[in-house]
């Protein structure tokens, strides 16, 4: 295959996709979309990767400031996949036990049985995560990577499918901590939920104004198109999706150009190779295609790998972004052709 460098375009949209479902579990996912789109507007990027992280059995952290629908979308892919979830606020006084659950004390037996917390659940939404201590970010850690939790020793394991949705504001620093990278590390992509443009705007104030209640989805026409088992389904076609050697290998090529950039200081690390991969699978299957293409893996980028690098302070201070850094990353590495 002969590569160049000047054929560099920039990454496209995670919008809705293009093609044509190919398998009848293909066509419950589009489907899927469309219930979401009943109750969401104008954030098409952040509904493609949810649908992408719970193909992938990943997890997904969404930015944006309040008010742009992030549990609202939580609360609608659920309805629309008949899935358990719950909404944990997470505050600097929540404790591991809040979250994960607890053993309690039953006088009437003389022993000890166990409440299962929040966690226990098929989509978890953690609402402003980095509001809470290190040691309750641990047990996330723990659920995220483990699909599990321990009480008073004992794992015990959660429900299948299970994906934490995290949401964090971006203007709003004081009285947060920052995710440790390990636990950054663990969120397959990060989306960014901008404030609408004005015809996104106008149509959620015109289905406000012709009385749309989201504290009601199922009055809205929200349905279930799809179940857990839907969800294993398409996990497994997923896996079926052909990536040729040459575009594994520009994979690599991205990943170690990110811990090769002078102005990086925190490169990406082999996770973050298995996850463009896996993402960009799942991108090209709900695309209608069993096989990646190059731009399947320079869309996925940016939500793939920049959650997972950090620049040097001065390359910050000249004004250079992450997502400036990744252009440049993408503009330099030759493309298979």
């Amino acid at each position: 295959m002969s590569t160049s460098s000047d054929s560099f375009r920039p990454p496209a949209a995670l919008t809705e996709p293009a093609g044509p479902a190919q398998s009848p579990t293909a066509e419950k996912f589009q489907a899927l979309r469309k219930e979401i789109a009943k109750a969401i507007v104008g954030q098409d990027q952040a509904v493609s990767g949810v649908l992408i992280g719970l193909l992938c059995d990943g997890h997904v952290l969404l930015e944006g400031v309040p008010g742009t629908a992030k549990t609202l979308l939580v609360r609608s892919l659920a309805q629309a996949l008949d899935l358990d979830h719950k909404r944990v606020q997470f505050t600097p006084d929540l404790m591991p036990g809040d979250l994960t659950g607890s053993l309690i004390y039953q006088s009437a037996s003389g022993q000890f049985t166990f409440r299962p917390g929040p966690v226990f659940t098929n989509l978890l939404l953690a609402d402003e995560i980095n509001r809470t201590p290190p040691k309750t970010q641990a047990a996330l850690l723990e659920a995220m990577a483990e699909h599990q939790v321990s009480v008073d020793g004992e794992p015990r394991a959660l429900p299948s499918p299970f994906m934490v949705v995290a949401t964090q504001n971006p203007i709003e620093y004081e009285g947060t901590y920052p995710l440790p990278e390990a636990q950054l590390d663990r969120f397959l992509l990060k989306m960014i939920m901008p404030l609408p443009p004005k015809d996104a705007e106008l149509e959620i104030v015109r289905r406000h104004a012709g009385n749309f209640d989201p504290t009601n989805l199922a009055s809205a026409g929200i349905s279930a198109v799809a179940h857990a088992a839907d969800v294993h389904a398409a996990r497994a076609e997923v896996r079926t999706v052909e990536i040729h050697p040459a575009l594994q290998s520009y994979i690599v090529d991205l990943v170690r150009a990110t811990r090769q950039a002078p102005t990086v200081a925190v490169g990406v690390s082999p996770r973050g190779s298995l996850a463009l991969m896996n993402t960009s699978r799942a991108w090209a299957w709900l695309n209608g295609r069993t096989f990646v293409t190059p731009d399947d893996i320079k869309t996925l980028a940016p939500a793939v790998l920049g959650h997972r690098m950090s620049l040097h302070a001065e390359a910050e201070l000249d004004g250079l972004t992450i997502d400036r850094a990744l252009d440049m990353i993408l503009s330099t590495v030759p493309v298979p052709r």
